[in-house]
């Protein structure tokens, strides 16, 4: 781990910060929807495909044995990472989304029936709703929805209220898009294991502003993506407790998966490739292991700590546009702001101040449930990363500024 964070530093190891947008320093502000990569993973990318890049697991060639140590070396990285007591507990996904669906049609499928009951949050985004209704409409079951209060607050004593002897799976998102709110997951993990269900945490947000255990957390899965962890696009992860994963069927069939194969039957391979099927993202998986290595390095409470300063400066700052509300204001928010001015729709605001070179998104933010609980179309909506400063921030502000002079 560094001494200290060096926001200068962090900000010199991201290449596309020194590129300038529309003639004005960049100023990105969009890494919940996917995170700039250091040089460390751009570089690990390209030295895997111009010097170490073949198919694993099955070559017996040097580069193949290579490629195979690496791509499960990153995997034992991620084990590490999230403190999973096996890496076989840890599979590899394309992203969040491709995680949960997993859960649900496997899991969900095989193990509930007709008015067992899935508990989720008004916070979900679609990725942790879609996949359940689709459960709903094949299966029966009754899927049941968290509120959450008007300031974004998420309450244990709502979710209890909910529980019944028919719920068997807990799906929850750990920080949510939109809002920023950080859920107890911890105590929902718990109250879900005492009422015999099994919990899902959806850690996208999660994962890149807190420290993760999952054994302290008590998690049955924990689903996150490499692109918003400052690793490539294409590549996620789903930890799923061994006792679990045994139990439960292949969700894709096909190479790498199978022990054995005949016309009248076939049988499962080990942990973690029985869920693998196929030829894997290998480059992506070793990239993310140097992304994880990247935030190792730096400290994953030092990079909390830096973004709950910029969190505040810009919370500070954004009260003082005239006419913006805020949307999300729990206490203990991650780095995500949404936000509405009374002069433009949100489109217009990220169309006008992109011109000054300043990135941030615009729109429902996969969460169409969420703006209709908060009465809204869309949001505007900030997310930080590590390499984001005050100056960031003010130069929102001031782009601000000139929606502010065109609308107004």
């Amino acid at each position: 781990m560094r001494n200290g964070f060096d926001i200068e530093k962090v900000r010199a190891d991201f290449p596309i910060l020194s590129h300038p947008v529309r003639g004005h320093r960049l100023v990105f502000l969009d890494s919940g929807a996917s995170a700039q990569k250091p040089r460390q993973v751009l570089d690990k990318e390209r030295e895997v495909y111009e010097t170490g890049y073949a198919n694993v697991h099955r070559g017996l060639h040097y580069l193949s044995e290579e490629a195979t140590a690496n791509y499960e070396g990153a995997r034992v990285k991620i084990a590490g990472f999230i403190n999973a007591r096996h890496s076989h507990e840890v599979l590899y996904t394309k992203g969040t989304t491709e995680g949960i669906n997993l859960v649900a049609s496997s899991y969900g499928r095989k193990f509930l029936t007709e008015g067992d009951e899935v508990i989720i949050t008004h916070m979900e985004h679609h990725s942790n709703i879609v996949p359940w209704q689709m459960l709903r409409d094949e299966v029966g079951i009754v899927l049941k929805v968290i509120p959450v209060d008007d300031d974004g607050s998420f309450h244990l004593d709502q979710f209890r209220e909910l529980i019944t002897e028919r719920t068997k799976i807990v799906s929850v998102t750990h920080v949510s898009n939109v809002l920023g709110t950080v859920v107890p997951i911890k105590q929902v993990c718990q109250i879900a294991r005492d009422a015999g269900a099994i919990s899902l945490i959806d850690g996208a947000q999660g994962i890149v502003h807190l420290p993760i255990d999952v054994q302290d957390i008590g998690c049955d899965f924990y689903a996150f993506s490499g692109h918003k962890l400052y690793g490539p696009s294409g590549i996620g992860v789903l930890y799923g407790r061994e006792e679990l994963l045994n139990e439960m069927p292949p969700y894709q069939g096909g190479g790498d998966m199978i022990e054995t194969v005949t016309f009248e039957k076939t049988t499962w391979a080990d942990l973690p490739h029985k869920f693998e099927a196929g030829t894997p993202p290998i480059t992506q998986a070793i990239a993310l292991g140097a992304a994880i290595d990247y935030v190792r390095d730096i400290g994953i409470e030092a990079i909390g700590d830096h973004e709950a300063g910029v969190l505040n400066y810009a919370t500070q700052q954004l009260a003082s546009v005239e006419g913006l509300r805020l949307i999300g204001t729990a206490a203990g928010k991650a780095s995500v702001i949404s936000f509405a001015m009374d002069c433009a729709h949100p489109h217009d605001i990220s169309t006008i101040i992109d011109q000054q070179g300043v990135a941030i998104r615009a729109g429902h933010h996969c969460a169409q449930p969420l703006m209709d609980r908060f009465d809204l179309p869309s949001t505007a909506r900030v997310t930080l990363g590590m390499y984001n400063d005050r100056d960031d921030i003010d130069a929102l502000v001031q782009s601000l500024e000139k929606v502010r002079e065109i609308f107004a």
